[in-house]
């Protein structure tokens, strides 16, 4: 919490080249379904939340945008390419994934019905595993290191200008 005592959000893109700060309360988190989300994201949809009614700064670069529509923008990461936003006339809003508590945005309402995948509702009835008990990747796993910005802020990016 800020001083006074606006909830306070950050994130950014996963190289790190692009990080935010929001301070005010956020809109409703969304999902939406249609074509041109998917596409955008290049996933089954698109998680959004509204941060039209509150401070947003970016802290460190600036999404590139593309002009996907006559009425919208869709900033991504320059160098990695991570979504950020949706801009359209009546506000922005940004991608949940790339909050650094993206787990405190759960979904409320969805959108664009008519593009929902049909077999998104039978995920959940999927075999699951997670990342260690996948016997076949554990060494891959073993050896693996993640070059992705941590989530928080940083003062300098990459790790090797931090000096580490």
């Amino acid at each position: 919490m800020s001083l006074d005592n606006k909830p306070i959000y950050t994130g950014g893109c996963q190289c790190g080249a692009v990080r935010f700060r929001v301070e005010g309360a956020l809109g409703t988190p969304s999902i939406c379904h249609c074509r041109m989300c998917q596409k955008a994201f290049g996933n089954f949809f698109a998680p959004l939340v509204s941060v039209t009614d509150t401070d947003l700064t970016w802290t460190r670069g600036e999404p590139k945008r593309f002009q996907s529509s006559n009425h919208v923008k869709r900033g991504f990461c320059p160098e990695c390419g991570t979504p950020l936003t949706y801009e359209a006339p009546d506000g922005i809003a940004l991608a949940i994934g790339a909050f650094d508590e993206p787990e405190e945005l759960a979904p409320m309402v969805q959108w664009g019905l008519e593009g929902k995948l049909p077999y998104l509702d039978t995920l959940s009835t999927l075999p699951g595993y997670t990342s260690e008990g996948d016997t076949e990747s554990a060494e891959f796993l073993k050896t693996m290191v993640s070059y992705q910005h941590p989530d928080f802020d940083t003062v300098r990016w990459p790790a090797e200008e931090a000096g580490k």
